[in-house]
């Protein structure tokens, strides 16, 4: 089988090609790499997938044997844990077993530089190219075990300000969606006000029978529980926790757009985090208002946090992510961290007084309303692309009654109108999906354009 990194590493259904033998082989292909740049050290992390920790160790014979120095973490640990331990411990690159967010079918290899991120699209070329090139080594089993999570949670605590959790007793709901942040959080805020309530918080392969995706359809537990204990959040966590998904007080999934947003918001405003900010051409408007209030520079990229993490690594960036929840701080690495994400919407929350709708409402207030929504539309074979195609080639002037003021071409693209609301179309390059993407002031305006950009479909 051909073995081919995606956007965010390689992921494939267990035991049919996600197996120990092609584990192996991409370990020895990355081995390679890592020997032509003189490479000495790395470190191995892995979630609660199914043998995640079988197919760690096979990584780390393969390394051993290969004359590495191998950290190993000691347990399940996060993948923004894995990238930490990749920086601080000064390894020349990282390896995370996890599929992320896909279904229990599925498990992966994740590539993390030493700089605490994703690997660059030249360090995944390379090792693609080399996949195959020589058997992998086994025999020799020397490494030594690291508590990764131990080392992660003593530097999130230092981020926060301790006496903002001390204030009034207070209820959260986390849902690491048995994925590998589970207690996390309830240790973190040991010793607070705090009393986390804990949800899906035991291992459990089949993820409960649901995609470890912190979404509104895969939250209603959480929502539920959020109401029932009269919390005021829920945080939810994907499978490997780099990831978030937010729940308000009264149980309503906060969008991912939004909480970009407020998370924004609170770097810049209250924690006062110098620098630029970044985001991807699928990001809410209310990034560039704020932005230009605040008299910060905005970098836009295309979709896939690696992009985000590669201008994070160049420049002083206070804050960066993209739309699907995975957001990054410029104090901490170059990497989506869902813990972490969900730590600030609590600070936020206490140093603001007031509830999370509230937070959003003045977020509105001051600058404009906005929704939005996302559907991934099955075509026939190329319909999708030569779709974008076509609209690249010759953009439309005017579309669902609307005049278009700008055209993005970032990535698919992106049609602009004069009140900032939008339309981005991209296609899939591994399935016959065409992706919609859609922001306006009301969701009436969402569901109109959303519904424009699937009978374009029809007429190309």
């Amino acid at each position: 089988m051909e073995i081919k990194f995606g956007t965010d590493g390689w992921r494939a259904i267990i035991a049919k090609d996600f197996t120990f033998d092609n584990v192996a082989k991409v370990a020895q292909a990355h081995a390679d790499h890592l020997k032509e740049k003189n490479g000495k050290k790395v470190v191995i992390g892995y979630d609660p997938r199914f043998h995640s920790e079988n197919f760690a160790r096979t990584v780390a014979e393969v390394f051993s044997s290969n004359g590495f120095e191998v950290l190993l973490s000691s347990g399940i640990c996060t993948t923004p844990a894995l990238s930490l331990a990749a920086k601080d411990f000064g390894a020349d690159e990282g390896v995370m077993i996890t599929a992320s967010h896909n279904g229990y079918e599925y498990n992966g290899y994740k590539i993390k530089g030493g700089y605490g991120g994703p690997g660059t699209p030249e360090i995944i070329s390379n090792v693609e190219n080399k996949i195959g090139n020589n058997e992998p080594k086994f025999g020799k089993k020397e490494w030594e075990e690291v508590d990764f999570n131990k080392h992660y949670i003593n530097k999130l605590k230092g981020y926060l300000t301790p006496e903002v959790f001390s204030q009034k007793i207070e209820k959260v709901v986390h849902d690491p969606m048995h994925g590998a942040s589970m207690g996390l959080l309830k240790e973190i805020l040991e010793g607070s006000l705090y009393d986390v309530l804990e949800i899906n918080h035991y291992r459990d392969a089949f993820f409960g029978w649901v995609h470890p995706e912190p979404i509104d359809k895969n939250l209603s537990l959480l929502k539920g529980k959020v109401v029932a204990s009269e919390s005021i959040a829920g945080i939810a966590n994907d499978g490997d926790g780099d990831r978030v998904g937010i729940v308000d007080e009264a149980g309503e999934f906060v969008s991912t757009q939004l909480g970009y947003v407020l998370l924004l918001l609170h770097t810049i405003r209250n924690k006062k985090i110098p620098g630029a900010v970044v985001k991807t051409v699928s990001t809410s408007y209310l990034v560039d208002r704020i932005c230009e209030k605040e008299g910060r520079k905005l970098y836009k990229t295309p979709v896939g946090f690696k992009y985000v993490a590669d201008i994070m690594i160049k420049e002083q960036i206070a804050f960066g992510g993209e739309e699907s929840g995975g957001y990054g701080f410029g104090f901490h690495i170059p990497e989506r961290d869902g813990l972490l994400s969900g730590l600030m919407i609590l600070e936020m929350i206490e140093l603001s007084g007031k509830s999370l709708t509230q937070i959003i409402q003045d977020v509105f207030k001051e600058f404009g309303p906005a929704y939005y929504k996302r559907i991934d539309l099955e075509v026939e074979g190329d319909q999708g692309r030569n779709l974008v195609a076509k609209l690249r080639e010759k953009p439309l002037s005017e579309f669902a009654g609307r005049k278009v003021k700008e055209v993005d071409l970032t990535d698919g693209i992106k049609l602009i109108f004069e009140d900032d609301s939008w339309i981005l179309f991209r296609a899939s390059g591994t399935e016959p999906v065409l992706r919609i993407y859609a922001e306006a002031p009301s969701t009436e305006e969402v569901e109109k354009l959303l519904e424009a950009g699937k009978k374009l479909i029809e007429q190309y």
